[in-house]
C-alpha cells in the first residue's frame, strides 16, 4: 500500500475514534427525513402487502411505519423519499413496466 494513502487512512481512523468518543465534531452530517409512509404507499395505489414486497420489507414493518410506531431509517428512508417524489419512476425501476 502506498505510504501516503496509509497515512490518510490512519488519520481518518483517528478522527473516527475521536468523533465516536465525542471529542470531535464530524465535518458533515447527513440526515434523511422520512416522508409519511402511508401517503407514499397510497400514491402508488398498491396494497400494504404489494408495496411491502416491492420495497423488500415485511408487511408488519410497513404497518409499524404507517402507524408511526417505528420510523424507517437509512436506505429504507431514502427509498421512501424516492417513492414520494417520483412514484412512477420508482415503481418502474423496481418492478419493470407498470
Amino acid at each position: 500500500m502506498d505510504k501516503e494513502l496509509f497515512e490518510q487512512l490512519h488519520q481518518s481512523m483517528k478522527e473516527a475514534v475521536a468523533i465516536a468518543k465525542g471529542e470531535m465534531q464530524p465535518s458533515r452530517v447527513f440526515t434523511i427525513e422520512s416522508p409519511d409512509v402511508k401517503m407514499v404507499r397510497e400514491k402508488t395505489g398498491l396494497s400494504q402487502a404489494m408495496f411491502a414486497a416491492m420495497i423488500g420489507v415485511k408487511v408488519k414493518t410497513l404497518q409499524n411505519w404507517e402507524q408511526h410506531r417505528r420510523n424507517p431509517t437509512g436506505a429504507a428512508a431514502a427509498l421512501l423519499t424516492i417513492f414520494d417524489r417520483e412514484p412512477e419512476t420508482a415503481m418502474k425501476a423496481l418492478h419493470g413496466s407498470m
